[in-house]
């Protein structure tokens, strides 16, 4: 079985698993962050590189404010540095922390600092990002490096590209695993997953566990990943 080196989710059905339940909103966020110490776990057992989570999106703002502001507050009490250190798990930001509060932006990029010395998976948060966003910051910043003389446009390629996106530390997604029922990026990773395996499944967040993702890994597993070859070309290479 080969174990997907990158896994992008997204975490989806929070809120209509709490609303299943007569719950708040917020009770299925907070079972939600349940759902991310397991899968955080059986990641780093199964040997996965790289983990990113959809966390909050840019368009997320536009919630009610007090939905909002519980979520800023389960980020903290969701990065909990014993789950990071126990699983030798180092932490990565992505996103327009411009945006979050000051004290869960303090203490998130604490916490990352904190983990780099951690040598196993990294976990990878997307925390007020959005595709969209992450293009156009990078269109503006290569723009500004043309204008100063810095960049010749001709030398504007699908590296450099990738090489000025937020994920630059990190490879494409191999699988992308949506839970929900939804079957849609939501402006999620839009560039970086040209070639992932999507897998979409009626699993609320907060119910996905690592059966679930074993499910969705053994589906990788059944795809032949061509990248635009033929079936005999990649036979051959193999």
């Amino acid at each position: 079985m080969v174990i997907p080196l990158h896994i992008a989710i997204i975490m989806d059905g929070n809120g209509r698993w709490a609303k299943a339940r007569g719950l708040n909103r917020s009770m299925g966020h907070q079972a939600g962050v349940e759902t991310v110490k397991r899968i955080t776990e059986a990641c780093s057992r199964m040997g996965v590189n790289y983990l990113t989570l959809y966390t909050f999106s840019t368009e997320n703002w536009n919630r009610p404010a007090d939905e909002v502001a519980a979520l800023m507050s389960l980020v903290l009490t969701a990065m909990e540095e014993e789950l990071f250190m126990q699983n030798n798990v180092k932490l990565r930001i992505i996103g327009d922390l411009t945006r979050v509060p000051e004290n869960v932006r303090e203490a998130i990029l604490s916490l990352q600092e904190r983990t780099q010395v951690n040598t196993g998976m990294t976990m990878v948060i997307a925390l007020s990002y959005s595709s969209r966003w992450e293009i156009t910051d990078t269109v503006q910043r290569l723009a500004q490096k043309v204008k100063a003389g810095e960049l010749a446009p001709e030398a504007i390629t699908e590296d450099c590209i990738s090489n000025h996106l937020a994920t630059n530390f990190m490879p494409d997604p191999d699988l992308l695993i949506r839970t929900g029922g939804e079957c849609r990026l939501s402006n999620y990773l839009l560039w970086q997953c040209a070639y992932t395996e999507f897998y979409f499944c009626d699993t609320f967040w907060p119910d996905f566990n690592a059966e679930d993702l074993q499910l969705a890994i053994d589906y990788y597993n059944r795809k032949e990943r061509r990248f635009g070859k033929t079936s005999e070309q990649v036979t051959a290479q193999n």
